[in-house]
């Protein structure tokens, strides 16, 4: 009986300390860096691909516009994820965009809601992109969990972030060549 009440005990204080940490953890945030050997228009380019997202996102399926107009504020999608072999579905809201600068996003999910912000800024021809990530459980149990998962939510980012890195500096797609027949015309002319 003795070792029962002390097991009880055990479970009573890890449920304290798990809950506990959710509510003093309301929200979790983290930033992410790389630096790319390419410039901010073509990094922009790459990374606004649709066609490229499961390439450097990992689990990314597809997206689904729900309101509003692709790639401007507003816009509401439905993103389709594989996470471990069950497709998980998002609600991601365009909050503010200025090309080849920031892209901000949030992110509902019935678990949990992420604002998500993706920075920008050429130095030297290369491309220093910053991602910054806040997260908050929807519910006690939800802001518990997260508040122990921030390390592999960062190190997801930092794999993301790495793929994208890959992806650009060995892009050779020509996401300019209108623009570039454009400017010789106009110089020739």
């Amino acid at each position: 009986m003795k070792y029962i009440k002390y097991l009880l005990g055990i479970i009573v204080l890890l449920l304290l300390v798990f809950f506990g940490r959710g509510l003093l953890t309301p929200s979790v945030s983290y930033e992410n860096e790389i630096i790319v050997n390419k410039s901010v228009k073509e990094s922009w380019a790459v990374m606004s691909d649709e066609s490229k997202l499961p390439k450097w996102i990992k689990g990314f399926k597809k997206t689904e516009l729900i309101s509003g107009t692709a790639n401007s504020v507003g816009a509401v999608s439905k993103i389709y994820v594989d996470d471990n072999g069950e497709e998980m579905t998002m609600e991601e809201t365009i909050k503010e965009i200025i090309v080849n600068e920031l892209i901000s996003m949030k992110f509902t999910m019935d678990f949990m809601d992420m604002d998500y912000e993706m920075h920008m800024k050429e130095n030297n021809g290369k491309t220093k992109i910053k991602s910054k990530s806040t997260t908050a459980g929807n519910g006690l149990f939800a802001k518990s969990i997260i508040s122990f998962m921030t390390g592999s939510m960062k190190a997801q980012e930092d794999e993301n972030l790495q793929s994208l890195k890959k992806l650009i500096e060995e892009n050779t797609k020509d996401y300019f060549q209108d623009l570039n027949t454009i400017e010789t015309e106009e110089e020739i002319n």
